[in-house]
């Protein structure tokens, strides 16, 4: 594998997404995040016919052995206000969801 997300990439990375990371939870991810990548490199490096469609599957769900689907049936809630009890903040039976704080790019 060549390819590889270097720490200056990364913290500018995690810069542009206002994330709060310490050094060792950035190492962590930053090398979780190559392991991926890593992975992803040696499946596509595995031969393919050309003439194997793309969207191939392992399992052909044809109709004849697909299952029949269910019913969506809705169904209420029986107690609501047991759900809304459990919300920090709520309001008129409406759970309140704090503002988050955002910065607009210029």
């Amino acid at each position: 594998m060549t390819e590889q997300i270097l720490p200056e990439t990364f913290t500018h990375l995690v810069e542009l997404a206002a994330l709060d990371l310490d050094a060792a939870q950035a190492e962590y991810l930053r090398s979780e995040l190559n392991n991926q990548l890593k992975a992803i490199n040696e499946l596509a490096a595995i031969p393919i016919d050309e003439d194997v469609p793309l969207s191939s599957h392992g399992v052909p769900y044809t109709p004849e052995i697909s299952p029949e689907l269910r019913p969506d049936d809705w169904k209420p809630y029986p107690d609501p206000a047991e759900i809304i009890a459990q919300a920090p903040e709520a309001d008129q039976g409406y759970i309140i969801v704090p503002d988050i704080p955002h910065t607009t790019l210029e």
